[in-house]
């Protein structure tokens, strides 16, 4: 897989990585996957393999296959997705008050969805990106390809305030993410914001999709996550500890929350990548 900052500079305001990746080699049986919060929406085009199937819970054998292109929106909680067919893709992670500036839509309606992109751009749009994307094989051309639309796709963003943006970028570059009893920097934004606390709270889901809390208890879990991948034999009360947990006890509450699974059973699963966790389908 290839991926990257956007290659077209007007772009890099709102989106953070854009990637183009080959077929995978087809996970044995009818494999699935948790992916895993992150706190971003994302964009992918599937072309070569079967639409994007998901499922409700893991008792659900059957899912709900959607087109071919797909946003998802910002969530704090994990979702269920085939593996089993996978397909070449190319894609894009948006960066908060994208789906505006985009779509013309509110993170906040997107919010836990997988929205087809013909419901954001209609459906001459989302089939003619399809169609130039399938058309070329080279990776180049076809990011390329996907970068132009996205840049044709710019709009001017109103209504969506600067220091809403700033805050959410804050939260972003902190080492310490909120912790469940720190209110003092919402409440230092929301003064210098000069909104009520209720408008403030309204214009950061806008912007990133989530309230400003359960995006830093996501971004928390991120952090987590990346903490894991670089400690395969963790001392999980000092981790705990390190990302922001008041105890062991509440990592594995929000883990369990976030990933479907114990901390324990998620080393246990050898994920290849941090946010995309193999799981057993049930048997139909």
């Amino acid at each position: 897989m290839s991926a990257g900052a956007p290659w077209l500079p007007q772009l890099r305001p709102w989106i953070e990585t854009v990637w183009v990746c080959a077929r995978p080699d087809a996970a044995p049986g009818h494999a699935r996957e948790h992916s895993l919060p992150s706190g971003a929406m994302h964009l992918a085009v599937r072309l070569d393999g079967p639409p994007l199937r998901l499922y409700a819970d893991a008792d659900d054998a059957v899912g709900r296959a959607l087109g071919p292109a797909v946003v998802a929106g910002a969530r704090a909680g994990y979702s269920i997705k085939d593996t089993s067919q996978p397909a070449a893709s190319v894609g894009a992670v948006l960066r908060p008050g994208a789906a505006l500036a985009l779509f013309g839509v509110s993170a906040a309606e997107l919010e836990a969805r997988h929205v087809g992109l013909d419901e954001l751009c209609g459906a001459g749009a989302a089939d003619a990106l399809y169609e130039r994307l399938a058309a070329v094989a080279d990776p180049s051309l076809r990011r390329r390809a996907f970068e132009d639309f996205l840049s044709a796709r710019l709009r001017p963003v109103r209504g969506l305030d600067p220091q809403i943006v700033r805050a959410v970028r804050q939260l972003d570059g902190v080492a310490a993410p909120l912790r469940a009893d720190d209110e003092r920097r919402v409440a230092a934004w929301v003064e210098a914001n000069g909104r009520s606390h209720r408008r403030f709270i309204a214009g950061f889901r806008d912007a990133a999709g989530l309230s400003p809390k359960r995006y830093a208890r996501v971004l928390r879990f991120k952090r987590l996550l990346q903490a894991l991948s670089a400690t395969p034999r963790p001392d999980w009360a000092q981790l705990a500890l390190d990302a922001g947990y008041f105890d062991q006890s509440h990592l594995i509450r929000e883990f369990r929350e976030f990933a479907g699974v114990s901390p324990r059973a998620y080393l246990a699963a050898r994920a290849a990548s941090p946010h995309h966790l193999p799981v057993v389908a049930p048997r139909r």
